[in-house]
């Protein structure tokens, strides 16, 4: 019976401790957006890849190969 004595302010003040870091998430904008993310992976990107500036097989701008 002891135990409710400790128990129950502490869950409580875990369940506030809770309940606060929901409402600033909530202010912060966390769940403004839930669709876009799911949706920008189906869109292409018209943005071309960037070029590598030397050609393959050239690795002497690369320190970590060795002949």
């Amino acid at each position: 019976m002891d135990g409710f004595l400790y128990l129950v302010p502490i869950s409580l003040g875990l369940g506030a401790i809770g309940l606060a870091v929901f409402l600033w998430t909530l202010r912060k904008g966390q769940y403004d957006d839930l669709d876009g993310a799911a949706e920008r992976i189906l869109h292409e990107e018209d943005t071309p890849l960037p070029t590598p500036e030397s050609p393959p097989g050239n690795d002497a701008g690369n320190p970590a190969s060795t002949k």
